[in-house]
């Protein structure tokens, strides 16, 4: 059996734990608006055509914070078009994923649909296509209190209190050339800079987010942060990262090595932002947000004809995910806490049937998916701070990302409750690990109260409208504490957290 050890101790902090970690993504894509979150012909709608399964779901997921409204929607997206009377509301093309929006929802009601489901908003603005003076509107019309035609604008639509969004986007992907109003990086950080400089005039005090890479395979990777920083340094907080991961040709390994490469980027872009900082002479950080990330099988999209029809909520990159996937959704969680320190917001997309931990069927029922159960859990138990995890473990040669720990793992410590929470995985395909946690730096007293774990003999099950309960969650048996060192067998591809706490 694979032997590995994790070492810890209250005084290694990291950082807090950010409850922004937690975020989701609601793009005008697909499914995930019309059918997913909004339905109102369905038997569960509530009173605003919002289903109510889904909206439990949102809670259980312990999702926080949900970007809108896109994504790449958004670079041709008008604001106006998704307020007022609905029946007075246009129809438009979308380009991004060639289908008809409609604008039955627009900001007013997923401000509505972000109250009950009690999570923040980080609105997304369209500097694809538009600009400056847009960006100004619809800061205008969801935040400022009342006394202007915007602000009065959304008042006699039916809010009469402002919406609040303090978190901001400066548009999406503007690096990727199949982004609808694509830009170099000196267009890009000029136009951002402006953005910024503007809205900071309306209100001093909301967060603004800089486009980053799309990924860390742009041939501009590194170099676009670097000269859109040069620009916007001082007047933004963030700078984003877009980050999907496959198995490709049957390369489990790699694929279960992720996160190295989600390490590797993090660093990376971390690296070139205080290289920027330095260079300008700032004493400011800037921390980064992960507000698009995921497994997703792009090659099958990619490979995928651009339909003939322009059709409304089309089925789009609907993935079925199993185990393995779920394993690396997982681990991707755990390099995101590890790095707390800086990412402090992360947005995994979707959050229903595009790419997404939610399915749903028109008039039928929702269900989870396996990728649910691992940021649910983890959700719910990283609570206080993220702790320096020191793994000891045998490694494996990957194809793709080089030599990947076996086991890795990462540890929160909640101060006001002396819980310490373990998240780990073993991604050996043929062995389970034996794991030992060194807890004694904690003192005396602590027990296992409680343990999870995703794993199956089959690593590519999951579950489908049919058999919505295939995967689930279980009970990672056999963990033992004597002497505060802690004792427990990891199966082979799996995830699992364990809680240790004084009775």
């Amino acid at each position: 059996m694979l032997q590995a050890r994790v070492s810890l101790h209250p005084s290694s902090v990291v950082a807090p734990v950010s409850r922004r970690t937690f975020g989701s993504f609601v793009e005008h894509m697909g499914r995930c608006v019309y059918t997913g979150i909004y339905e109102p012909g369905h038997p569960l709608a509530d009173e605003d055509g919002f289903r109510t399964d889904v909206l439990a779901l949102a809670r259980e997921l312990g999702v926080t914070v949900v970007r809108y409204p896109g994504g790449n929607f958004v670079s041709g997206y008008r604001w106006e078009d998704g307020v007022g009377p609905r029946e007075d509301r246009p129809r438009r093309r979308d380009l991004a994923w060639h289908s008809i929006e409609t604008n039955e929802v627009g900001i007013d009601e997923f401000a509505t649909w972000a109250a009950k489901a009690d999570v923040e908003i980080m609105y997304a603005v369209n500097l694809g296509t538009r600009g400056v003076q847009e960006a100004l509107d619809v800061h205008e019309y969801v935040n400022h209190p009342e006394g202007t035609h915007l602000s009065e604008q959304r008042r006699a639509n039916g809010a009469e209190k402002p919406h609040g969004i303090k978190m901001w986007c400066l548009g999406n992907e503007l690096d990727g050339p199949w982004q609808t109003g694509h830009k170099t990086p000196e267009e890009y950080g000029l136009l951002a800079a402006a953005t910024a400089r503007a809205l900071r005039s309306a209100e001093q005090d909301l967060e603004l987010v800089a486009c980053g890479s799309s990924n860390s395979a742009m041939p501009l990777f590194g170099a676009w942060e670097s000269t859109v920083l040069e620009h916007a340094y001082e007047v933004v907080d963030y700078v984003s990262l877009h980050a999907y991961y496959q198995e490709f040709d049957g390369d489990l390994g790699s694929f279960l090595a992720s996160a190295v490469d989600m390490d590797y980027f993090v660093n990376s872009i971390v690296a070139t932002a205080d290289a920027v900082g330095a260079k300008l002479k700032s004493k400011k950080k800037i921390n980064l947000s992960f507000d698009e990330w995921n497994v997703w099988y792009q090659s099958r999209f990619n490979d995928a004809p651009v339909p003939e029809s322009w059709d409304v909520a089309p089925r789009v990159i609907e993935d079925q995910y199993n185990v393995a996937d779920a394993v690396v959704v997982g681990n991707l969680l755990i390099s995101l806490l590890r790095h707390s320190d800086r990412v402090t917001a992360a947005c995994q997309a979707q959050l229903v049937n595009v790419i997404a931990p939610i399915m749903t069927e028109p008039g039928g029922p929702a269900w989870r998916q396996t990728i649910f159960f691992p940021f649910a859990r983890t959700a719910a138990l990283a609570k206080g701070d993220v702790l320096q995890t020191r793994v000891q473990t045998p490694t494996y040669a990957t194809k793709r990302f080089g030599e990947a720990d076996v086991v890795d793992a990462v540890a929160t410590h909640d101060a006001a409750t002396g819980d310490v929470v373990l998240f780990v995985v073993n991604r050996d395909q043929g062995q389970p690990a034996e794991l030992t946690v060194d807890l004694s730096a904690f003192g005396g007293g602590l027990s296992v109260a409680g343990s999870w774990l995703m794993t199956d003999d089959d690593v590519y099950a999951g579950n489908t409208r049919d058999d919505p309960e295939r995967v689930g969650l279980r009970e990672l048996t056999g963990a033992t504490i004597t002497d505060g060192i802690a004792t427990v067998t990891l199966p082979r591809v799996s995830w699992s957290a364990i809680r240790f706490s004084r009775s």
